[in-house]
């Protein structure tokens, strides 16, 4: 008996997925425990219906994080930042610092989460960092770092 899982059950399957059941197991488990619904005709063309949704979502979504890239790639943030003798920083310039100055030059929200950068940012002078806008899709930008 095909079933459509509304929860996840450890043997079988993940939610929303449309999976083959044994009828004892299917009419006397999950359908009682409601763990899944018979797949007839209107409950497919709801699954179908949710599939196409989440596709449309994804590809919005990496439609989106491609016009993104092409906004930031190889651009320059240049930040100021106070300092003591050497050139040392006092403090750092953080990750989050830097997904703000991408908010206010470019009005895209990145998380502080999705920059990544390649080293602790405690000096003067201009270093890589990654956005991460996407699954795959990642912008590499410069962070200048100057004297306020």
């Amino acid at each position: 008996m095909k079933v459509i899982l509304l929860q996840d059950v450890k043997t079988l399957g993940k939610k929303g997925e449309l999976v083959e059941a044994s009828d004892g197991y299917a009419r006397n488990y999950l359908l009682p425990k409601k763990l899944a619904r018979e797949a007839n005709a209107q409950a497919m063309n709801e699954y179908k219906n949710a599939e196409n949704s989440k596709n449309y979502k994804i590809a919005t979504q990496k439609a989106q994080a491609e016009q993104q890239k092409k906004q930031l790639e190889g651009k320059k943030f240049v930040m100021t930042a106070k300092a003591g003798q050497g050139g040392r920083l006092f403090g750092s310039i953080t990750a989050k610092q830097v997904a703000e100055e991408i908010k206010k030059q470019y009005n895209i929200a990145i998380d502080k989460r999705k920059v990544v950068l390649e080293c602790d940012i405690k000096e003067f002078g201009t270093y890589k960092a990654e956005v991460k806008l996407y699954t795959g899709i990642s912008a590499n930008i410069d962070v200048q770092v100057t004297e306020a």
